[in-house]
């Protein structure tokens, strides 16, 4: 019997929307849907919040280390 899993629809930038397909490879944990191939994705409703965290944590390492490049 099909179980339905509750989605949201999200728009993000295409760099952003590659990190969140990466993400998904390792353990299917995110996308319920890829529906383009520019910036449309359905995630599942619960894992919004794991997501965000995810994507802040990943997104302060890489400013912090462009940070550190800049002032060498």
């Amino acid at each position: 019997m099909p179980r339905a899993v509750r989605g949201l629809l999200i728009e993000c930038d295409p760099s952003i929307k590659s990190m969140i397909l990466k993400y998904d490879e390792e353990r299917h944990d995110y996308i319920v849907e890829d529906l383009d191939d520019e910036n449309h994705l359905v995630i599942k409703e619960s894992q919004l919040q794991n997501l965000k965290a995810r994507l802040d944590q990943d997104l302060d390492e890489k400013i912090m280390q462009l940070e550190e490049s800049e002032s060498e």
